[in-house]
């Protein structure tokens, strides 16, 4: 798999990884099919449309996974489909029918368009380890054979809830609807994502990630035993997955794990202008860490290039390029960080940062 002539499209292209994924398809050759809600919105596609070999090889497409069939002109004559758009409303009233439903739907009405267009290879989906360790009682190791456990959620109502059950519940049906309609189908399931980006606000898993330096504490709960993959390599196994024919299955794409005490501590000895707590309330400081397995898709033979320290340098670095952090020793508040409630020390919430709404 993977050719100059090939066409793909990526759903939910304007966001966090989407972007990135778009930029690394069109610097491999790829002509690319973005879609996006509004394609008439600058201030959300014009990262994309700056993009190299963007005016020769990329086209924006409307759609919305609200919209039964609306991805379905994209995705004709595409050999290849990453879908990566997901809806993620925390505050919705009516969760069951505006965020779960929906997101199960989406991805049906995708995978149909796969089928139907009878020219798609195969679909590679972005699943989330919301959908692996959301559980009462809490493992050392967590691999792609794990589910998250959907009556907890529902029971427990944590921050997030519906956005796990979503997840899972999706990709539960996909992989029958797979099975049924013969649909090549891969789901690549990252934990927080960290690392430099294109977009211009500040992505939800960098408002988690880089809590430390904010100060902002109710997402200290969710980095305190975390797992961690920087973008680039995430959209590097995004590509390798489609690529590979030996690829199948579900392939967890964690690249390490760290405690929010090691997280300070790079944070501080990098940037101690923002005087990064040494010590978080309710976190006991020798906490173990939790792994995620990778070796699936290691063993496949993809290669993780990026450490942890590249990570966070990456998003700090980003982050200050566009205005999204405070300046040290000032008053200056970050330009625009959007404001996601998260109630602190819910360990279930792990995984209410890595995907995109776009």
């Amino acid at each position: 798999m993977g050719s100059e002539s090939e066409t793909v499209c990526v759903t939910g292209a304007a966001g966090f990884i989407g972007s990135w994924l778009v930029m690394r398809l069109l610097e491999r050759g790829y002509r690319v099919r973005a879609t996006v809600r509004d394609p008439a919105n600058m201030k959300k596609v014009k990262h994309l449309l700056e993009l190299p070999k963007a005016q020769t090889h990329l086209t924006l497409w409307k759609a919305d996974l609200a919209e039964e069939g609306s991805f379905d002109e994209a995705i004709k004559g595409c050999t290849g489909v990453f879908h990566v758009a997901t809806p993620m409303d925390f505050e919705s009233k009516d969760p069951e029918n505006e965020v779960i439903k929906p997101t199960i739907a989406g991805l049906l009405s995708i995978m149909k368009a796969c089928v139907d267009a009878k020219t798609v290879r195969r679909l590679v989906f972005t699943s989330s380890a919301g959908t692996i360790d959301v559980e009462e009682q809490t493992k050392p190791v967590y691999d792609e054979t794990c589910w998250s456990d959907v009556e907890f959620c529902r029971n427990k109502k944590m921050t997030g809830w519906m956005y796990f059950v979503s997840k899972t519940l999706a990709e539960k049906a996909a992989w029958e609807f797979a099975k049924e309609h013969n649909l090549d189908f891969v789901s690549v399931i990252p934990p927080l994502v960290v690392g430099p980006f294109l977009m211009s606000s500040m992505p939800p898993s960098l408002i988690t990630g880089l809590s430390p330096i904010t100060g902002n504490k109710d997402h200290y709960g969710i980095i305190k035993q975390g797992q961690f993959v920087h973008l680039d390599d995430l959209c590097n196994a995004h590509i390798y997955v489609y690529e590979n024919p030996k690829a199948e299955g579900r392939y967890l794409a964690s690249q390490c794990d760290a405690t929010i005490y090691e997280i300070a501590k790079l944070l501080r000895e990098k940037y101690p202008e923002y005087n990064v707590p040494t010590k978080f309330e309710g976190i006991d400081e020798n906490i173990e860490k939790v792994h995620f397995s990778s070796k699936k898709l290691t063993d496949l033979g993809f290669e993780f290039k990026y450490t942890l320290e590249d990570m966070f340098t990456g998003a700090v670095e980003a982050c200050r390029a566009k205005g999204l952090l405070p300046v040290p020793g000032t008053d200056v508040k970050p330009n625009d960080s959007p404001k996601i409630e998260v109630k602190a020390n819910d360990s279930a919430e792990k995984e209410v940062k890595a995907n995109d709404s776009n």
